[in-house]
């Protein structure tokens, strides 16, 4: 692969990198803290490299030509309405009875439909 996709792979593996260390480094020490403002601050360490991948995809966006921007584009579209609707629906249905989701499941459906949309907007633009 070459072009603008390396530097991208690149970065976004050694957030996810950092993101892994991070983690696994809260869960060992959090056990171990008492004091509730350290133990705050330890647990949003793994935000970092987080806050990292949002800017090293904008600078993806950045760097890509308008039809891969327009494919981008139709994917985050998809993944954000997708997101919404089973988010939404969802919560709805805890209403009556269905067991509450963290927090954490959400992001992991948006990647997910992401993936699916970049997959249906590259197949109408071929």
């Amino acid at each position: 692969m070459k072009g603008p996709a390396m530097p991208y792979l690149r970065e976004f593996g050694l957030c996810l990198l950092a993101y892994g260390l991070l983690l696994a480094g809260t869960i060992a020490l959090l056990p171990q803290l008492e004091a509730p403002a350290l133990r705050g601050a330890v647990v949003l360490m793994p935000m970092l490299p987080v806050v990292a991948m949002g800017w090293v995809v904008l600078r993806q966006l950045r760097r890509i030509d308008e039809l891969q921007r327009r494919i981008q584009l139709e994917a985050l579209a998809f993944a954000f309405a997708g997101t919404a609707v089973l988010s939404l629906g969802h919560g709805f249905l805890e209403l009556v009875g269905l067991p509450r989701l963290s927090m954490f499941a959400v992001w992991p459906v948006m990647a997910i439909l992401w993936i699916v949309g970049l997959r249906l907007a590259t197949r109408r633009y071929r």
